[in-house]
This record gives C-alpha cells, sequence and structure tokens, in this order.
C-alpha cells in the first residue's frame, strides 16, 4: 500500500498547474490535513477521492480561499502563491462549481454571469461585450446555453453548464467541480464529461472531487486518495482499479458489488391506487402514482431530485396525507379520510429510513441510546417505563452498536458527534432492529464513504431475504440497479415507467428519468 504523502510517478517534468506542498489545516483538535501535498499538471483531469471526513473539502477550500492553511505553501503554475480569499483565487485563475450552485433563480443567464463583474459604468455596452465573450466561450467548449433564459426555467445540467460558464467569464485556467454529477442524469453526466475533454483539450486543468469511482476511472487522467486527513497515493487512472481505489480510500479490501440473487416475492404488502398530492406550483405534486410491493423484494425509485420522490415516502410514512388516492397496507387502507400518522403506521409493521437523518431521523443534541429508540420506546416487550432507565437504554443500545458496526460503540456520545456514515447506521440499526414488514428507505447512503455504503448495502438485501418489502428512493443510479428487483421511474411527480432488474441499464432509465423513452414500460409501474 502507499505511503502517505508519496508522488506521483514520472511526472517531476511535467508543468504543474498546482503544487501544494506540506499542507496543515486545524479545526481545534481536529487536525483535517497533515502535510498534505499535491501535484496537479497542467491541462489535466485529476480526481480526489476519500472517506468523509478524509479532508478532500478542507483542501480545495483553502486552494480556493474558503480557508487559510496553518502552514504549507502554494504554488500556481509554478508560482508561489499566497491565497487569502477567493477573490485571490479567483484573480489568480481559479475558478469553482460548488456542488449546490451559486445563481441567482429569477436572473437570466448572462445577469448571472455578469454578476458582481459588470466592468463599467454602462451596463448596456458591459452586457453587449459579456455577450461576445460567452458566446465565445459556448463555441470553444460546447457549452451551449442560450443567455437570456431564466435561470429557474433551465433544466439542472444547463444550470451547471452557467456555472462552468461563470468560471471560464471569470477568466478561470484551473476549474475546481465539488460533486458535479450528484443532481444529474446518466446523459446529463456524460454531456458534463464531454464538456470536462473540451476543456482539457484547450489546456485547462480540471480538480474533480467525486466518491463514484466510476467516473474517477471514466474522465480522469490522474486520481489521489486521501484517507484521516492525509495523502495516502497517486495513481495514474489507467494503472488502478475501483476495488484498489476503494482498499486504498477505505484501508481495507471492499466488495464492491451487491451479492442479489433473484427475488421470491411473497404477498402483496404495499399496495398504492391513483395516489395524488396537491403541491401549487411544485414539480414535486403526486400525480395518480398506482403500483405494488411484495415480501421479499426491493424496489427502486429513480429520478432526478425534486421529481416527487421525496413527497411519495412523507405520504408513504404517514407525514404528510394524500390530496387524492391512497395506499394499502396489509390490507388496511390509508387515505385523507383514513389517515395514519407515522406511529399508527409503525405499529403496521412500516419502518422509515428518511432521505434527512438529521432533520427527521435523529436528535443531534441526544445521546446514541436515545436516538436509537425514537419512535419505539413504547413497542419493547420489556415492560412499561423500561425505556427511561438509562442502564437498559445503554444495553440496548450496545447491542445494537455491535450488530451495526457502530462507531465509536459508545451509547452516551452525542449523536451529532458520529459521523455521517455512523450516523446513519444508528437510524437502519433502530428501524430495521423493529422488523418491520415494509421499510421505506430515503437516500439510504447519501454522504457516507464507501466503507458504510458496503455494509448498508449487506443489511438491505438481509432483509430482503427476510421477507421483508422494501422501497428504495436513491438519486445514486448504480445504488438502485445494484438493490433493486423492479425499478420505477419518476418525472414531475409522475411514475413515467419501470423496468426488471435484467432491462435496466443506464441509459435507458437516464433517457426515462428525463421523461422520455417510458412507452412500453409503463406495464411495470402496476406490479
Amino acid at each position: 500500500m502507499a505511503q502517505p504523502n508519496e508522488k506521483p510517478s514520472g511526472e517531476t517534468s511535467l508543468p504543474l498547474a498546482i503544487d501544494l506542498s506540506n499542507i496543515n489545516k486545524r479545526f481545534g483538535d481536529v487536525h483535517a490535513n497533515k502535510d498534505v501535498s499535491l501535484q496537479v499538471v497542467s491541462g489535466h483531469i485529476h480526481g480526489i477521492i476519500g472517506e468523509n471526513g478524509a479532508g478532500k473539502s478542507t483542501l480545495v477550500s483553502i486552494l480556493y480561499g474558503f480557508y487559510t492553511a496553518d502552514s504549507g505553501s502554494i504554488k500556481i503554475n509554478g508560482v508561489a502563491t499566497p491565497i487569502v480569499n477567493s477573490a485571490d483565487a479567483i484573480a489568480r485563475g481559479i475558478g469553482m462549481v460548488h456542488q449546490h450552485f451559486m445563481l441567482v433563480p429569477n436572473f437570466t443567464v448572462l445577469e448571472n454571469v455578469m454578476l458582481g463583474h459588470e466592468g463599467g459604468l454602462r451596463i448596456d455596452v458591459a452586457a453587449q461585450n459579456a455577450r461576445q465573450t460567452l458566446e465565445k466561450l459556448s463555441a470553444d467548449f460546447g457549452l451551449d446555453v442560450d443567455l437570456d433564459m431564466i435561470i429557474e426555467d433551465l433544466p439542472v445540467g444547463l444550470q451547471q453548464r452557467v456555472e462552468i460558464l461563470k468560471a471560464l467569464f471569470r477568466g478561470a485556467e484551473i476549474l475546481i467541480l465539488d460533486e458535479p454529477t450528484g443532481v444529474l442524469t446518466p446523459q446529463e453526466t456524460e454531456r458534463l464529461f464531454d464538456v470536462l475533454r473540451a476543456l482539457r483539450e484547450q489546456g485547462v486543468t480540471v480538480l474533480l472531487i467525486t466518491h463514484k469511482l466510476k467516473e474517477i476511472m471514466a474522465i480522469t487522467d490522474d486520481v489521489s486518495v486521501m484517507r484521516a486527513g492525509q495523502m495516502v497515493a497517486h495513481r495514474k487512472t489507467f494503472e488502478t482499479s475501483p476495488p484498489e481505489l476503494a482498499e486504498l480510500m477505505v484501508g481495507r479490501k471492499v466488495v464492491l458489488k451487491v451479492d442479489h440473487s433473484p427475488a421470491s416475492p411473497g404477498g402483496d404488502v404495499l399496495v398504492v391506487a391513483d395516489l395524488c398530492l396537491n403541491s401549487p406550483g411544485s414539480a414535486g405534486a403526486l400525480k395518480d402514482i398506482s403500483f405494488t410491493l411484495r415480501a421479499g423484494e426491493i424496489v427502486g425509485i429513480a429520478g432526478v431530485s425534486g421529481n416527487g420522490q421525496s413527497e411519495l415516502l412523507d405520504v408513504l410514512s404517514g407525514i404528510t396525507p394524500p390530496s387524492r388516492g391512497g395506499f394499502y397496507i396489509d390490507g388496511r387502507y390509508i387515505s385523507r379520510k383514513t389517515p395514519a400518522n407515522p406511529a399508527i403506521l409503525r405499529d403496521l409493521g412500516v419502518a422509515h429510513v428518511p432521505e434527512d437523518r438529521h432533520k427527521r431521523g435523529i436528535v443531534l443534541p441526544f445521546s446514541a441510546a436515545e436516538s436509537i429508540i425514537l419512535g419505539y420506546s413504547a413497542a419493547s416487550d420489556e415492560g412499561e417505563g423500561w425505556w427511561l432507565s438509562p442502564e437498559t437504554l445503554d444495553t440496548h443500545c450496545r447491542r445494537l452498536m455491535q450488530d451495526f458496526d457502530i462507531r465509536p460503540p459508545n451509547p452516551k456520545l452525542v449523536s451529532g458527534n458520529f459521523s455521517g456514515g455512523n450516523q446513519q447506521k444508528i437510524v437502519l440499526a433502530r428501524e430495521i432492529s423493529a422488523q418491520p414488514r415494509l421499510l421505506l428507505v430515503g437516500q439510504p447512503t447519501r454522504g457516507v464513504d464507501i466503507g458504510a455504503i458496503e455494509f448498508i448495502h449487506k443489511q438491505l438485501i438481509a432483509l430482503r431475504y427476510a421477507g421483508c418489502a422494501i422501497l428504495v428512493v436513491s438519486v445514486e443510479l448504480d445504488e438502485i440497479m445494484s438493490l433493486s428487483d423492479r425499478i420505477l421511474v419518476m418525472n414531475n411527480g409522475q411514475l413515467v415507467g419501470g423496468l426488471t432488474r435484467d432491462e435496466a441499464d443506464e441509459r435507458r432509465l437516464g433517457l426515462m428519468m428525463a421523461g422520455i423513452g417510458a412507452d412500453d414500460h409503463s406495464i411495470w409501474a402496476s406490479r
């Protein structure tokens, strides 16, 4: 295995766009970056990967001027370059496309790009000059977008193009992209990669932060791996593989493929019939949703975030009553006239892992022992009032911590002090240990590192084998295809079709996610 801060082999003679040497950054007792060194060759696409808390975001935040390093040096194009703030970074040709776009929704593309860089007192003259510059940039880099369109009317893939144009307009020769494909369809992702290849051909250096190993292999020239605040490896992409990168990230071998045998589904557990949810002006309203989920199978809901998946989970978990239609849980009908809150649904055997664990999954100031029993204390068979005993709570929590590999195994530790992956395990341990008939899972591995992803997927498959019906909502298409027996696709609040596991591939699903090509596949929405 590579040693911390090993240097890229055979690249010392190539011109470097970025040369970070022995970067250190502390936040109190947390040593976020420990003597980190990184060399990025000019005109290359360079990936940085690592688990949650590995120090990736801290490192690029130092490069872009959000943080100042405690020690270490930065060279840009061979010149020692102190970067105190983002204005310094922009002035030195560094641009950044954030995971959550920094655009004004009701401004046009042109207005967003110009904002803060109007370039003179005559706004009409500045706008004309900016339009000419942007038209040239669009042609050079394949970034076609209507400059007069309002941002909120653009699909997310084109909004991302605007962010890239904005950086290039400000003179970026080094472009940092932070998890750029998290909200894109596979087709939009491939178009983004076409843009990145065009940028590379024009000599722009790209620094790509992602947790998706397939994307690293598809688009990067070089990849660096961080673990526990240190740089542990550098590789030429063509000389490495996803299994090696996963092992470097985690420090042990990781099983990337889900062990998934054919399903043997039982009877209907969940039957959704003409379910509607009114939400004026929102693309997330639900429109005549109908499907069935059976015991012992996993049905995945695919779709770009914001197309009704969150609302569907809210209705099925009892958080929000439907506007029309309803659903059956083991024969009991739930509708606006016959509602059921989350407590009633728990009594019916429905467990829910919410999409946002901080808002709905745990109480951050509570201890782990308290968070791991939320909603289920009254269901215990150990006698009335037992859940109020700290000793019994701790015993219960320690058992689940051992079963679900929650680290550190300390029931008294405040929930907010666990890593994202371990917080997710706390929620999963609580819901799975209830032995549900139906498990609703929203974004099962959001913000979770690759080691925890492996564990969570194994738990879901084991629960399926035990006969549980599982509905999984995820924006990660690889995850949906790995876990699901059937896949339903949502677009604009509707089910536009579905595929069996054997039928599904990224191209088909991506087209359906964009509302294209549902045609013959809608039959699967009903079974």
